[in-house]
């Protein structure tokens, strides 16, 4: 038996909601976003491949809720819970695995129905708990009434030497460019915040070190020639320089150099620091791919990436979790870890602009470790709905995840505004609509027994190498994933970042021991070519297993220019048994996005569908030539020439000569 995915699929309109959502996913799908995670893909587009495993026609229609009621779809990468969400949205049964703790908890916290009011009670009752043994450290007098006010977040620049003489560096001396041109910036001699056209008057009497801003080349009439002391915790090397605040009387940012009472609060921190009860053993740094950048600046532990208010914000939220009941407790929990992005010294400051939205470029802005010469030390428990904080994030990440999963809603696309003949009503000013019916959760259960046409939509998580699938043979009707790419970024190894602290917010919900070698793309040695041929091998043989026969499907999105990326794919679908039945091409990287600018990067999915080899009568004929000029182009004929190569009678070591030769 065929699927309608076999032979059709609907670029046209899969392109055109792509190219909206992949400015913005977390606005698309924000139940899917509770927790920071890396590569995910356009919900939009999983949510129509799904459609096309649609039998009824009618259900079939992209905005027609449900449609796989008793299926079970399993993700054996699950990674950011894509497949999870959507198919579940479908009334499907879904599956998930992952060996990651991370995309097991966020998916557990986010398909589980909550009851919200008892999840704001409690968040509440956290916040006040825990602002009440922050707030002090976060406290300042305005400048300009006096009034004692909540810090927004304070503004670092990082010592260096520079040609002999102590330095302090920031990215630029301008802090603020208002929307009239008037701007806040720093005294590069005494440090004094300038307000405007303020002229100061400290002269060449300054006795602090110079502040100089990125890309000084001149210094002291002499070329300048940096060097940095590194014998000092990371924490150490920035000094504090301005403190951003909201005045209660007063309208817009405040900014000030901090006073003696600023600086002795941060003194007191940094003596309570000492007494905090977190052993380095817990926070040393393996060195992966991505954690590599921190040992040349030689940070060891993840603890001196953290100021020391930052580190009494994560010791009371440990303190205070255990009160509450596990499904909150999950919540809030991971509400703290995503909440790091935003709250490290490997904050940057963005704010310069003020037409530009958020102050703060986050830990991960690049998909890697940054080091910003002007830090940004956030106030966790601002009172405010501020870029980063608490309170912003809870309503970002946990409200607005839980209503929308309530009542889904997708974008309308053209002048479409109906389904089956009924008129589709559009609730807000951009045009989007609730899919009546559907809802973004579902029952969790402990086996795939469990999934029966009877039961209401539900979900099994396992956390565990896919390459050993605790699920029964035959046992799944489609397998719908997105592999990590060959030789890609180690978003195991950046995901550590998160790790450490999880296992102290939440050590009882997940396996924090597992062997990270298991990744498909291992942080550390071994993720070397045939290390990636192996794992997939392994895990696409698993996912032969726990297909149904003939009518089963094994469908994933990938991409890549590497010749020895799509032969290491060839020899695992191979050896797993698996054939081309079709290939489609889907627009799916927002070309402007931090990470891939200035890359030669693809911008396009290629959509490859699959089926045990016995099922699939289809006879793929070689393309002339693999099109390198064009994303879309490349990616199509990349999946011609591998539904081409996997009918190919030749020894393994062949495949990669043969991709070589077509990727020249």
């Amino acid at each position: 038996m065929k699927t309608p995915l076999d032979t059709d699929f609907n670029t046209d309109f899969a392109n055109q909601i792509a190219q909206l959502e992949a400015y913005n996913k977390h606005h698309y799908r924000p139940n899917s976003y509770l927790h920071k995670w890396w590569a995910r893909r356009c919900g939009s587009t999983f949510r129509l491949i799904l459609k096309q495993l649609v039998e009824d026609e009618a259900r079939r229609d992209y905005y027609a809720p449900g449609g796989l009621a008793g299926k079970i779809i399993l993700d054996p990468m699950m990674g950011g819970g894509t497949t999870l969400h959507e198919a579940i949205r479908l009334d499907a049964h879904v599956v998930g695995a992952d060996l990651e703790p991370i995309p097991v908890l966020q998916a557990r916290a986010t398909l589980t129905p909550v009851d919200m009011v008892a999840l704001e009670k409690a968040y509440k009752q956290f916040y006040t708990a825990l602002r009440k043994e922050i707030t002090p450290f976060f406290q300042t007098k305005c400048p300009q009434t006096g009034v004692e006010t909540p810090i927004n977040y304070t503004l670092y620049g990082v010592k260096r030497i520079c040609n002999g003489r102590s330095v302090i560096m920031v990215d630029s001396l301008v802090l603020r460019v208002e929307s009239d041109g008037s701007t806040v910036q720093l005294c590069p001699r005494c440090h004094a915040v300038l307000v405007d056209t303020a002229v100061c008057s400290c002269g060449d009497s300054a006795e602090k070190p110079p502040l100089l801003e990125k890309g000084t080349k001149i210094f002291a009439e002499q070329p300048a020639e940096f060097e940095d002391d590194y014998s000092i915790p990371h924490y150490q090397r920035y000094v504090p320089l301005a403190l951003v605040m909201r005045c209660p009387r007063q309208k817009g940012l405040r900014f000030k150099a901090p006073d003696g009472h600023d600086l002795a609060l941060l003194a007191l921190a940094d003596d309570l620091r000492q007494t905090l009860p977190f052993d380095r053993a817990d926070f040393a740094i393996e060195p992966g791919r991505k954690s590599r950048q921190l040992t040349p600046r030689e940070i060891d532990n993840y603890l001196d990436l953290f100021s020391s208010r930052q580190l009494l914000y994560l010791h009371h939220a440990i303190q205070l979790l255990p009160q509450f009941p596990p499904e909150i407790r999950l919540n809030l929990g991971l509400l703290v870890s995503t909440s790091l992005e935003f709250n490290s010294m490997l904050c940057g400051y963005k704010g310069k602009n003020k037409r530009r939205a958020g102050a703060i470029r986050h830990t991960f802005s690049h998909h890697a470790y940054s080091f910003p010469y002007t830090a940004l030390e956030n106030n966790p428990v601002y009172p405010r709905k501020a870029s980063g904080t608490l309170q912003k994030l809870f309503q970002s990440r946990v409200r607005n995840g839980r209503l929308w999963a309530q009542k889904p809603r997708e974008r309308v696309i053209g002048k479409r505004y109906s389904v089956s003949g009924k008129r589709l009503s559009v609730n807000s000013k951009l045009p989007f609509v609730e899919i009546v019916g559907e809802r973004d959760a579902g029952v969790e259960v402990q086996q795939v027994v469990e999934m029966t046409a009877e039961q209401v939509p539900s979900f099994l998580l396992l956390q565990g190498s896919s390459t050993a699938l605790d699920l029964p043979d035959s046992s799944v009707d489609f397998i719908v994933t997105d592999p990590p790419y060959f030789d890609s970024v180690q978003y195991s190894d950046l995901a550590a970042f998160f790790r450490v602290w999880l296992r102290h917010l939440l050590p009882d919900a997940a396996n924090w021991a597992y062997d990270t070698q298991e990744s498909a793309v291992d942080p550390h040695q071994l993720d070397s070519e045939s290390r990636y041929t192996e794992l997939m091998s392994g895990i696409f043989a698993e996912c032969r297993r726990v297909l149904k026969g003939e009518n089963g499907r094994f469908i994933f999105t990938f991409h890549h220019w590497n010749p020895k990326g799509w032969a290491a794919l060839t020899v695992a679908l191979r050896q797993a048994g698996f054939a081309l039945v079709n290939r489609y091409v889907v627009y799916s990287e927002n070309p402007i996005s931090v990470h891939i600018s200035g890359m030669k990067a693809l911008l396009h999915d290629a959509i490859l569908v699959f089926a045990p080899k016995e099922a699939v009568d289809m006879v793929w004929e070689r393309p002339s030539h693999i099109n390198q000029s064009d994303s879309e182009q490349f990616c199509y004929d990349c999946g011609t020439f591998l539904g081409w190569v996997l009918q190919q009678d030749v020894v393994e070591t062949a495949v990669q000569d043969l991709w070589q030769e077509a990727l020249l």
